[in-house]
């Protein structure tokens, strides 16, 4: 596998579908930083379980027409707050962060504050599978479970609708 297509598929991520150990893969925005991806987590951002506290993960990108194209195992680093480090992704991260209420700024005192997790993930060179390599099999798996989901009734209907 050439590390190229992995270089690439890193500079246009805008998701990733990211897992921990033997855990479900879960879809969260990134931030290509270099070679590496940053990804913030915790209270009030994408969940993400057990990622701020893995030393590996999975990562899994897509291509121009939305597939799979690269998978690797990435050591996963914590950006810790007020390191230079920190100073120089977290509010690249907060820029890129849709829908978020204040400014860049207020975002990342918010992470500090709430104890959000921001993490680079680098990938490990010998892990990556691309092409041939990469399982042909669907990857599609049922919802999981969610409190988030809400039975609802039936629409109403102003007039009765008769069957013909």
């Amino acid at each position: 596998m050439s590390s190229g297509v992995l270089e690439e598929a890193i500079k246009k991520a805008s998701i990733a579908w990211i897992s921990v150990g033997d855990a479900p893969a879960y879809a969260l925005w990134c931030l290509p930083v270099e070679n590496t991806l940053a990804v913030v987590s915790g209270v009030g951002e994408q969940f993400a379980p057990g990622l701020d506290r893995a030393e590996r993960a999975t990562v899994r990108l897509r291509g121009d027409h939305g597939g799979l194209i690269v998978q690797s195992e990435a050591t996963v680093a914590r950006v810790l707050p007020g390191s230079p480090e920190w100073d120089e992704i977290a509010p690249q991260l907060a820029a890129k962060r849709l829908n978020a209420s204040g400014s860049a700024e207020d975002l990342v005192t918010r992470w500090v504050e709430t104890g959000c997790a921001v993490v680079r993930l680098t990938p490990v060179a010998e892990t990556v599978l691309g092409g041939s390599g990469l399982s042909s099999e669907s990857a599609a798996a049922p919802p999981r479970e969610t409190p988030a989901r809400v039975e609802t009734r039936k629409p109403f209907r102003l007039h009765k609708v008769r069957k013909r």
